[in-house]
Order: C-alpha cells, then structure tokens, then sequence
C-alpha cells in the first residue's frame, strides 16, 4: 500500500502546517448557509488542498462531489453534473461540490466552462470549494472575484521532516541523516511527493539525487520500472513519469516489441500487449469523450505489466535498435524517405505514421518471398534494393 494512502489524514488534528489557514477553512464550514460565498484553496501540488475539502465532507457529514477542470471544461458537462446536485439531490445526503485544479478551466477547450462556473459560484446553494495550483494568473481574476480565497504555503524544512520521521518509525525503518535530509529540501514542500519518493527509496528504487523530485526521463523511468523489487514501488515510479500520456504508452508498448534484452514467451508477451492496447483504449475513449478524470487509471492498467515482467531483464531503449542498425538507418535515411514518401501518400497517412507503423511490417512482408505485394515494376525494385541496403 502506497504510505501517502496509509497515512493519510483521518482528521483536522491530524493535519500539519497551515494553521491559520486551517482555522479559516474550518470556521467557513462551521459557519456555512446558503449562499456564501465558496472557498478557493489555492497552493502547490501535494500540500493537502483535497485531502482538506475530503476532511470537511467527513468531519460535517456532506456527501462529497469531487471533480476537476477535464470534468467541468464546458456548459454541458456542468449542467449534466452540477444541475442535480444543486437541487440537493443526492443518493447519500447533503451535497458538497469541490473542484479540483480550476485553473485548468481556461483557453479553447473551455467551451463555456469558465463562465458556467462562475454562474454557480454567485448563486451558492450547496457548500463549494475549488482547488488551485495558483491564484495569480490573468486567467483566474473572474473566478477569484466569487469566491474567497485561502492560501496555503509550502511547509517548512524541519515541518517536514518531523513529519516524515513519524512515518519512518511506524514503518520501522532508519535513513541516514544527510539522505533524509536530502529528500527533505527536494520535496520543496510536497508532502505527498515527499513520501512517495521515500517509499520508492527505501523499497530499492533510488533515482539520480538531481532527478528525485523532476519528472523522470522516459528511458530512465521505464526501466526502473521494470527493475522494481516490488509493486509499490513500480506504482510509486509510474505516478513518477509524468509524461504525455500517449508517450508512456508508447514507451511500454516498444519496451515489450523490441529486440533489445531478452524476450517474452508468446504468452506472455501476448498478455502484455493485451495490457497496452486496454491503455491505448482507455487513452482513446478519453480523447473521444474528454472526460479527463478517466486519465488517473491509465497507471493502475499498466501497472499489470509488473506481474508479467518483474522476473525478467526487459530494458527500453529509446530508439530500440543495436547502434549498428541505427547507424545504417541514419546514413540510409534520404533513400528511405524517398521510399516512406510516395507509399505514405498512397496510403493517405502521414510519413511519420507510416514510418512508425506501417513501413516495419513492409519490410517483413518483402522478406517473405511468398507473398505477392502487387507493386509496379520500378517501385519493387526501389523497396528491394532499400531492404538489401539495410540488411
């Protein structure tokens, strides 16, 4: 079990830091009546903002409605969403709104959220509290002049650490005084970054100092993946690569494809890819419907590559190729192109698809002598004479 899930709050004395802002937080609740006006936490990620508005629904017993800006991007999502909820209609009692990241309701994807929003936020009938990253931006003046703002800052150094040396003792578990100390000021105030990378840490996974609070590099992430000496860990470094969904798809997907390292059996790669394409699915149904709060199961899916992988020395590379053939491909690449051109147009594809997709199983298709690919004459002969040059 990932340690930020185990030791998350149960209550507001259990919280730490942020006192003053605490008190204003509790005193808005306990105070509330139809048509206040609602709350808006604004502070860096992992510093509590939902575990705050989860606390409230359970200490003065709402019937939470959690969403975030992919939820409420446009007038019909909210309308769908919020209408009922409104009318206090709800299966388990007295409703509660809180959404999160709202200064992601900006730009051309809005569609009308923004204004949607605000419509609410000046005629209050249930208790609503919005979450940001920042307050500051040009893009949240509207929404910050129907609400009352609440500001919760980084926590400090030794805060910090107090903390993290509770859970270590729970735990049972000692770090040396300059690691923990290191884990500390990297956090930069991020709880639950904080004990994420501890755990990831003391379960084996220990990544570049300058890196333990970055994004991971794709390679670097993916491989320790496959390192992990156990699922939390594999979880933690997957919550870690923070990268373009569709790339960390893709980045799995050519770890199980490629030649580099030992393979899967038949099954077992079969298995893997079936994981990958109920990924990729996943992935497209939420660019179809844009319900982006789907998005936080794409690693719980992949996870299942763990189970398949962890007993084997499966690595990607980021170009999944021995440097020999690379280096061909490189020198070969103006007569490639001129093959990838004229078939990609064909095909009425990009070049960068068919290169990525179709060209490989070509090549495959030219090796086989039995198959008839029905080219013209000039056209064989061009493919032919590529193939011959990269083999």
């Amino acid at each position: 079990m990932m340690w930020s899930e185990k030791y998350r709050p149960n209550n507001f004395l259990d919280l730490i830091g942020n006192e003053e802002s605490r008190k204003l937080f509790v005193d808005w609740f306990t105070n509330w009546k139809k048509g206040m006006k609602p709350i808006l936490l604004v502070g860096p990620p992992g510093i509590g903002k939902t575990t705050l508005a989860n606390l409230a629904a359970k200490q003065f017993g709402y019937d939470l409605i959690s969403l975030n800006a992919s939820d409420v991007r446009n007038k019909k999502n909210i309308n769908e969403i919020l209408t009922p909820v409104l009318g206090n209609q709800t299966v388990l009692g007295t409703p509660m709104i809180f959404i999160d990241e709202v200064d992601g309701v900006h730009g051309r994807a809005d569609y009308g959220g923004e204004a949607a929003i605000i419509k609410i936020l000046k005629e209050p009938t249930v208790p609503i509290v919005l979450a940001a990253n920042t307050g500051s931006s040009d893009k949240m003046k509207s929404i910050k002049k129907a609400v009352k703002t609440i500001e919760l800052k980084p926590l400090s150094p030794k805060l910090l650490r107090l903390y993290l040396n509770r859970i270590l003792q729970l735990e049972g578990i000692k770090i040396d005084s300059d690691s923990l100390a290191k884990l500390v000021i990297k956090s930069r105030g991020d709880i639950r970054s904080m004990i994420n990378f501890t755990q990831a840490r003391v379960t084996g996974f220990d990544p570049p100092t300058e890196k333990s609070f970055e994004t991971l590099d794709v390679e670097e992430g993916v491989n320790a993946f496959y390192k992990a000496n156990s699922i939390d860990e594999a979880r933690s470094i997957l919550y870690s690569l923070r990268i373009d969904p569709r790339e960390k798809i893709k980045a799995f997907y050519y770890s199980i494809t490629s030649n580099v390292g030992p393979t899967l059996s038949d099954d077992d790669k079969a298995h893997a890819l079936q994981i990958i394409s109920e990924a990729d699915m996943l992935y497209g149904k939420i660019m179809k419907t844009q319900q982006w709060r789907l998005l936080r199961y794409l690693d719980a899916i992949l996870l299942g590559l763990y189970a398949i992988t962890k007993d084997t020395k499966i690595r990607y590379s980021k170009y999944n190729l021995s440097w020999q053939l690379l280096h061909r491909l490189m020198w070969d690449r103006p007569k490639i192109k001129s093959i990838i051109g004229p078939l990609a147009k064909t095909m009425h594809v990009s070049k960068s698809t068919f290169s990525t997709f179709y060209f490989p199983f070509l090549l495959y298709c030219i090796k086989n002598k039995k198959i008839d690919l029905e080219f013209d004459e000039s056209l064989e002969e061009i493919v032919e004479k590529e193939v011959a040059l990269i083999k």
